[in-house]
C-alpha cells in the first residue's frame, strides 16, 4: 500500500526497557507500521547476543500490531531504504542525550535528506530508564522487574545467569 507512513526505531535494545517500549507504543498511533531494528553493534559490547536482543524485543511488542522487530548490521539509512521508512525514530530522556541525538540527525540527513528524524521523548515515569542501568542492575541481581517489559523478565533472567556463570 502506497503512502503508509513507515517508522524505523533503530537502537541497540540491551535490553529493550519500558522506556523504549513507551516510545515504541507511542510510535505506533503515530505512524501505520514501525520497525523496531535491533543494531547487532559490536563496538558497544553488548551484553546479551542480537539474537537475544531480537528476541526480547519481540516478545515486549508482540501485542502491538504494526509493529515489527528486525536485526541489522550496516547503515540505519540503509536500512531505512530497505524498508521504505520515511522517518527514523530517535528517544531523548536528557539533555545529556540531545547533543548526540543532534549529532547523529544531522549525520543522517548528510545521507538523505528526505529522512525525517522524530524526536520522542518516554513518559516521566520511564525517563531515568536506560539499558545501563538495567545491565548494572542485573550484574548485581538487582530488582529490574520495574523497568523492563513483563513480557520478557523471564527471557532476561535466562540469558543472564548464562552471561554471568
Amino acid at each position: 500500500m502506497k503512502n503508509r507512513k513507515i517508522a524505523l526505531y533503530p537502537g541497540t535494545f540491551d535490553p529493550i526497557t519500558n522506556g523504549h517500549f513507551d516510545i515504541i507504543e507511542r510510535a505506533g498511533k503515530l505512524f501505520d507500521e514501525v520497525i523496531v531494528a535491533v543494531a547487532e553493534s559490536k563496538d558497544k559490547k553488548p551484553m546479551f547476543d542480537l539474537d537475544d536482543r531480537i528476541n526480547m524485543a519481540r516478545l515486549a511488542t508482540m501485542k502491538l500490531d504494526n509493529v515489527k522487530v528486525v536485526g541489522f548490521n550496516n547503515l540505519t539509512i540503509e536500512l531505512a531504504h530497505e524498508y521504505d521508512a520515511g522517518v527514523l525514530i530517535r528517544g531523548l530522556r536528557a539533555v545529556s542525550d540531545f547533543e548526540y541525538e543532534l549529532q547523529l540527525g544531522y549525520l543522517n540527513n548528510s545521507l538523505d535528506d528526505t529522512i525525517e528524524t522524530v524526536y520522542l521523548m518516554p513518559t516521566l515515569k520511564h525517563a531515568f530508564i536506560s539499558s545501563s542501568i538495567v545491565r548494572n542492575l542485573l550484574k548485581f541481581h538487582g530488582k529490574t522487574e520495574h523497568l523492563i517489559p513483563e513480557e520478557i523478565q523471564d527471557a532476561v533472567q535466562k540469558a543472564t545467569q548464562c552471561i554471568l556463570l
